[in-house]
């Protein structure tokens, strides 16, 4: 994990560079993507785990009643701070995704963009069930990631004993950082999420994926 906040605080500056590739099919599931994101958390009060430099917590802060946002990454919610300085309506708050104990309780909404690929297989239940105890029961969940298209976003590096994937990315400072980057299926993705939920919908892009389901009543 040390190593995933090192990249990320280096890599601050540059993040948002991902959002304006241009990229017609990218550009359109961003679009769609933060169109659905502010219906599903209208008047809600969000939990979003790993929120980098805010891009997303300003779209969903549009219309939900109030977002608590976190990261692991100082110099990512430095640059988040900005992004939300028009909205009253936001928390920001250094934490680790897989430690959410001193964080609000009982939330109606929660999500996470760009992080599932970044958890080891080993650890994804774990963080889904620390993830949904701060969640009210019938909450609403949003997860959305990359697709696998190859030659876009480093290297792939297949393989450990867990099964985990990597990726080989450098940086503008000239650094060079292998970060964990787990693609996944859609048939794979409903079988992580089977046991927390019944109800998943997905939508699989062609550069991103998202899924949104409801915690059990």
């Amino acid at each position: 994990m040390d190593s995933m906040v090192e990249y990320y605080s280096q890599r601050a500056p540059e993040y948002d560079e991902i959002y304006h590739r241009d990229d017609r099919a990218r550009q359109d599931d961003l679009v769609k993507m933060g169109t659905f994101l502010q219906s599903t958390f209208a008047a809600r009060r969000v939990l979003e785990v790993a929120c980098g430099t805010g891009y997303w917590t300003r779209i969903v802060a549009e219309t939900a009643a109030h977002v608590t946002a976190i990261d692991a990454s100082r110099p990512m919610l430095d640059i988040a701070r900005q992004a939300i300085e028009p909205f009253g309506n936001v928390q920001l708050q250094v934490a680790d995704a897989y430690r959410l104990e001193n964080l609000p309780d009982s939330l109606d909404a929660g999500v996470a963009m760009f992080w599932f690929s970044h958890v080891p297989h080993a650890r994804v239940q774990e963080f889904l069930t620390n993830f949904h105890r701060k969640l009210r029961r019938g909450a609403v969940v949003v997860l959305a990631d990359n697709v696998y298209v190859p030659g876009v976003g480093g290297e792939l590096v297949v393989g450990n004993e867990s099964g985990d994937s990597f990726k080989l990315r450098k940086l503008k400072d000239g650094s060079t950082h292998r970060i964990i980057k787990n693609y996944y299926k859609e048939t794979e993705l409903r079988g992580l999420l089977s046991p927390h939920t019944s109800n998943v919908q997905t939508h699989f892009g062609q550069a991103y994926w998202w899924a949104q389901y409801v915690l059990p009543a």
